[in-house]
């Protein structure tokens, strides 16, 4: 791999480590610290190795220079003195005992999860806690967040620096929750890598690359948890299978010019078998114990749209779950989910008699979903809601969509 391919590369799978260990050594009263020697560590990079090549082992070099950066700081700064050394226990007079940065795989992964939790604290707004996950944990560029999110730079950079300092108001601690909290703390931190990926999986983003990194940070989070004892439940082993059935499709969802490809037109070839085994596994592991969660319910629902086969037997398997998953937690998404699969399962006119109860009318979604009901049975009718939807949408990708609905309804 050429230099200009490599740093970026390591910037991603790297940067993030450095940081996690730095910010659990600094605190998130200097978390901004933490940033920046992370980030100085790969400007040296670039200017080095431009000029000497690249070294034998690239990433010792970055943890060595990053260790290297971050004691000078410690025995040159005057908050080292002030602040932080008293809180490692170091006496101002000792500068020459500076801590040890461990760099360590393990330290690196503690780092990592404790960090995890800490910004998944329920202090932290939900957008401020996936952003501060893919700037921390995930390396992502002020730029790429703001496409994540469809915002702009400087939304995005008062949102985390607002995130920042209630952490800091908070006075939250990079450390594990105790036993007591573990469960509760875990299904926020849950809930925010569930959003994390749907940021990815779901996003109106056309930058189709910043999508699959979006998930593959999530995957990755959540096999952290699953690494670790204490946070390797069931739960977390439902989220990963419904991330691994959710990617597989990844491929075969958008076409090489960038268009959304429907569930139907999709070609199987391009869904990742491996991906789907490794789902199927996890979700087998999140089956022992007594637990239910939205997770599993919404993993065996992926589970069955990884069978093409359109068969009575898979939507009435698809319908129960949605049934279970309304039951244990309402949305608007799941309620016209499941009306879908009750057209498919029932038949189309009981679907369109349980449309027609759920008020729904503001979103756009709404609207297409009686059109594909109608489709067939009253294509006026039909048309008249895919222009109601084409009103209320506001994606490109979604009014495409609409549009070439509308063109098989004529």
């Amino acid at each position: 791999m050429e230099k200009n391919e490599l740093i970026p590369h390591l910037f991603r799978t790297e940067y993030s480590k450095i940081t996690a260990v730095l910010c659990k050594l600094f605190g998130f009263e200097h978390i901004e610290i933490a940033e920046d020697l992370a980030s100085d560590t790969f400007l040296s990079a670039s200017e080095i190795w431009g000029l000497k090549g690249l070294p034998e082992n690239p990433v010792a070099w970055l943890y060595t220079v990053a260790k290297n950066k971050a004691k000078n700081y410690l025995r040159h700064e005057s908050v080292f003195q002030k602040k932080v050394a008293a809180q490692l226990k170091y006496s101002a007079a000792a500068t020459d005992h500076t801590p040890e940065i461990d760099l360590s795989d393990q330290n690196i992964q503690d780092s990592q999860l404790q960090m995890m939790f800490a910004i998944c604290h329920p202090a932290i707004i939900a957008e401020a806690q996936i952003g501060l996950a893919l700037r921390i944990l995930c390396g992502f560029g002020i730029e790429e967040i703001a496409d994540a999110f469809l915002s702009n730079k400087e939304t995005i950079t008062k949102r985390l620096q607002r995130a920042k300092d209630k952490l800091r108001a908070e006075q939250i601690k990079i450390e594990f929750p105790g036993p007591a909290d573990i469960h509760k703390r875990l299904e926020t931190v849950l809930r925010t890598l569930y959003l994390l990926f749907n940021e990815g999986y779901y996003s109106a983003s056309h930058n189709s690359s910043i999508r699959k990194d979006l998930c593959l940070e999530a995957m990755r989070l959540t096999s952290l948890l699953i690494a670790h004892e204490a946070t390797n439940t069931p739960a977390v082993h439902a989220l990963l299978a419904l991330m691994s059935f959710q990617s597989s499709r990844f491929e075969a969802r958008i076409n090489p010019a960038g268009e959304m490809v429907l569930y139907d037109d999709q070609d199987t070839s391009l869904w990742n078998r491996e991906l789907i085994l490794q789902g199927e596994a996890f979700l087998h592991t999140a089956s022992q114990g007594n637990e239910l969660t939205k997770y599993h319910l919404e993993a065996g629902i992926a589970y069955w749209h990884t069978i093409k086969a359109d068969t009575p037997e898979k939507w009435n398997f698809i319908l129960q779950f949605y049934n279970h998953l309304l039951q244990l937690e309402y949305s608007p998404m799941a309620a016209l989910n499941r009306t879908y699969a009750l057209s498919k399962a029932k038949g189309k006119p009981a679907a369109i008699a349980e449309a027609l109860k759920l008020n729904l009318s503001a979103l756009h979604l709404y609207h297409v979903l009686l059109g594909e009901l109608y489709t067939g049975i009253d294509n006026a009718k039909a048309m008249a809601c895919f222009e109601t939807a084409l009103e209320l949408a506001v994606a490109p990708a979604d009014q495409k969509v609409i549009r070439q609905k509308m063109e098989r309804c004529r």
